[in-house]
């Protein structure tokens, strides 16, 4: 696929639900996402495996196959920082809602789009709903992380606004290329 830029997604970490000890008694966590060759980072919270970041992310989306990629970490002052477990989000689900034909006028707020139940192939804790809140297409979830004993990750993913977003909004709703046109679940 070419290297042009289909939009920019923002990626809402908000907290750690029950992480893994890696230090004696806690951990410092932060999350590494990643998108392709992009990678950008939340802050260190100090000795708490329930951390809240609340952190907004943004990266571009080049490729709509591409998974987005996160990782948790325990910060190390004098060794290598540790894993605290993994997880993946096909971001499809999420971008075949913005190409729905819907009146998004007409849809009440809160209101479900879609919803993506949790399998062998994603990372779903629970249930997650994709939902038409404030003008915009969000979509909740918690995620397990894998290889890991314990940890959950709950974010939210936007679909940001901005220059050089070309094919992925709904601007009259039609369909672009990279969606393929199958009917939706």
């Amino acid at each position: 696929m070419e290297d042009k830029q289909l939009g920019i997604m923002r990626v809402h970490v908000k907290r750690g639900i029950n992480l893994a000890i890696r230090d004696s008694t806690t951990s410092d966590p932060y999350v590494v996402v990643t998108l392709g060759t992009q990678k950008v980072k939340t802050r260190v919270i100090n000795s708490n495996c329930n951390p809240v970041w609340d952190e907004q992310l943004a990266l571009t989306i080049k490729d709509v196959t591409d998974p987005i990629r996160m990782t948790v970490y325990d910060k190390d002052r004098f060794s290598g920082d540790d894993k605290m477990g993994d997880a993946e989000i096909d971001m499809r689900p999420f971008l075949e809602a913005h190409q729905m034909e819907l009146d998004f006028q007409k849809i009440p707020n809160g209101c479900a789009i879609k919803r993506i139940r949790p399998g062998r192939t994603n990372c779903l804790a629970e249930e997650s709903s994709i939902t038409w809140s404030n003008g915009k297409i969000i979509q909740d979830m918690i995620l397990r992380l894998r290889n890991v004993e314990c940890g959950e990750l709950e974010i939210m993913l936007e679909l940001a606004d901005g220059p050089g977003g070309k094919g992925l909004g709904r601007e009259g709703s039609k369909k672009t290329s990279w969606m393929q046109t199958k009917q939706m679940d």
